[in-house]
């Protein structure tokens, strides 16, 4: 069977910018909905998807943070390009912790981290969640069990180097949170079994921002742009937003 593999989109509206950035395993279909409900609101947004993702997990374990990195940064100046000046950032998990290296990196409008780890004491969930991505991959591919079976542990043991890597990005940005300065707000939700909840508690009180929020959603698992609490965190994000000294 021939999987449809994601793209990058860019949906232009006003004059204030949003990039948003999935997460680890995943692509733009986390962050679509949250696109589309901000296009309506007058915001602009763009989102990337990092090398390797929206692909074959073989694709993901045979790219690194280092190069997510980079795609983040040509996906910023990607919207500078287009004109934009204002630029929030909001991610999802590994795109809240790289849009948190931007706040401290270059100069955004406001970071949104959604459920972004700053713990790695979670690299079993990390990989619990990699195989599951990797085994409902293969299964679109139409490959029996066994086979599934086979490749899924073939490729869990060669994405050790990727998983250090993952490790280091996430202490990396733990040890530099206090010194945002920029406007940020902390989603996190409770029924998170994907990170260590208490990443969220840990960003709210060490980033050094006058402006900051800490909303939890109770009954919203990891990926929670997608769960059952999105109408209320597409509204909070909106709100959140709109507090902003923009220009225009």
């Amino acid at each position: 069977m021939k999987i449809k593999l994601p793209q990058p989109f860019t949906f232009e509206a006003g004059p204030r910018a949003v990039l948003l950035l999935h997460g680890f395993t995943g692509h733009t279909a986390d962050v679509r909905m949250l696109g589309r409900f901000l296009e309506k609101k007058g915001y602009t947004s763009h989102a990337p998807i990092y090398r390797g993702h929206g692909l074959p997990p073989e694709e993901l374990i045979k790219s690194n943070p280092d190069q997510w990195w980079e795609d983040v940064n040509q996906a910023l100046q990607h919207l500078k390009d287009l004109g934009y000046e204002e630029i929030a950032v909001a991610g999802l998990s590994l795109g809240g912790v790289l849009g948190l290296k931007l706040a401290y990196s270059t100069s955004i409008k406001a970071m949104i981290p959604m459920c972004a780890p700053m713990f790695f004491d979670n690299e079993t969930q990390l990989s619990q969640g990699f195989k599951a991505f990797s085994k409902e991959f293969k299964q679109l591919e139409g490959k029996d069990e066994a086979t599934i079976e086979q490749e899924v542990e073939r490729l869990v043991e060669n994405s050790k180097e990727l998983f250090e890597g993952l490790g280091k990005t996430i202490s990396e940005v733990k040890d530099n949170i206090d010194t945002i300065y920029t406007p940020v707000f902390v989603v996190q939700a409770r029924q998170d079994k994907m990170i260590n909840t208490e990443s969220a508690t840990y960003i709210y009180e060490n980033v050094e921002s006058d402006v900051k929020e800490l909303t939890w959603y109770e009954d919203s698992g990891h990926v929670i742009t997608l769960d059952k609490e999105k109408e209320q965190l597409h509204e909070d994000i909106y709100q959140f937003l709109e507090i902003l000294d923009w220009k225009r």
